[in-house]
């Protein structure tokens, strides 16, 4: 892979990417490196479906359970992190294999950021004062009102971004719409890239996100929420809209009986998957897609298209 610096694999929870991802570092000698925001949160490991002990044994893993979870972690600190990765792997002569379902992640890798200010931190309590205080539609409702070019970009149900734009607006005085036209720097560009989407069939991948998450729960998912609960984080924090974490600790405390939790995480987690797929259509159209439904042959056909 001598024009290469990166293999990119995207995909939608639960597709087998990890797999992937594993298999490839094995055979061409790299390490993987998580494109996943919820990944990257040490207190999340069985809920997010962070790779096992196991599995890191196989090959070197980066960008892993690397924050706690009261850290609000951004795709512009990913962005300084996974550049150093990539440095990193490079300086120890591993090819970089990065993989995720963050599709963010992997448009700001290949096209950049634009260059918003920093936030004052007076700004920044003041929202996150008014994000425990208000719904998120009324906050999306206050946002439509003072700026409804981003507000038409974002859903209501999307406080931390509905946030953002607040904050922005009255950090710069400028739209968040604004900002994010300016154009940002690549960390990587597409020519240096072998990009790879892996999608299941529908049914299948429904089928594994199911399997998966009761394969979670006889893992201690509960447990893990019940310690994420008592450190009685932010409410608005990232990790604490992981997918499983609201209804479980619903659970926990009495207000959802736990057939109703599992089945709500389940179809929680079929919408994120479906919603994972759209945006690939609309974002990744220039990726290899990777539609057969064994991880074996996925495998095969990746490293087949591979010049190594």
């Amino acid at each position: 892979m001598s024009n290469h610096r990166a293999i990119l694999i995207a995909g939608p929870t639960a597709s087998g990417k990890s797999a992937v991802a594993l298999a490839l570092a094995e055979k061409l000698g790299g390490v993987i490196i998580n494109a996943d925001s919820m990944q990257v949160y040490s207190d999340l490991r069985i809920l997010s479906a962070r790779p096992s002990d196991e599995d890191e044994a196989r090959a070197p893993h980066a960008l892993y359970g690397c924050v706690p979870a009261v850290d609000a972690y951004s795709v512009g600190r990913w962005l300084e992190d996974v550049t150093r990765a990539i440095d990193d792997a490079e300086r120890l002569g591993q090819m970089p294999i990065i993989t995720g379902g963050t599709g963010l992640y992997f448009k700001a890798l290949l096209e950049g950021l634009s260059p918003i200010p920093d936030t004052p931190k007076e700004i920044r309590d003041h929202w996150r004062g008014e994000a425990g205080a208000l719904d998120a539609e009324e906050l999306h409702s206050l946002l439509s009102e003072r700026d409804p070019q981003m507000a038409r970009r974002l859903r209501p149900s999307d406080p931390q971004r509905v946030i953002r734009a607040l904050e922005v607006l009255d950090a710069t005085g400028c739209s968040l719409a604004e900002w994010q036209n300016e154009p940002g720097e690549p960390v990587l560009s597409e020519a240096q890239t072998r990009r790879f989407f892996v999608s299941p069939p529908r049914e299948a991948l429904y089928a594994r996100i199911d399997q998966r998450f009761d394969t979670m729960m006889e893992s201690g998912a509960l447990e893990e929420v019940r310690a994420l609960a008592e450190l009685n984080l932010d409410p608005g924090l990232p990790a604490m809209r992981a997918l499983g974490v609201k209804p479980l600790i619903q659970m926990l405390v009495g207000n959802m009986a736990r057939d109703d939790a599992i089945t709500r995480i389940k179809t929680d987690t079929r919408r994120y998957a479906k919603r994972q797929l759209t945006w690939a259509k609309r974002n990744m159209i220039a990726w290899k897609s990777i539609n057969l439904k064994e991880s074996k042959s996925i495998i095969d056909e990746i490293f087949a298209i591979v010049d190594v």
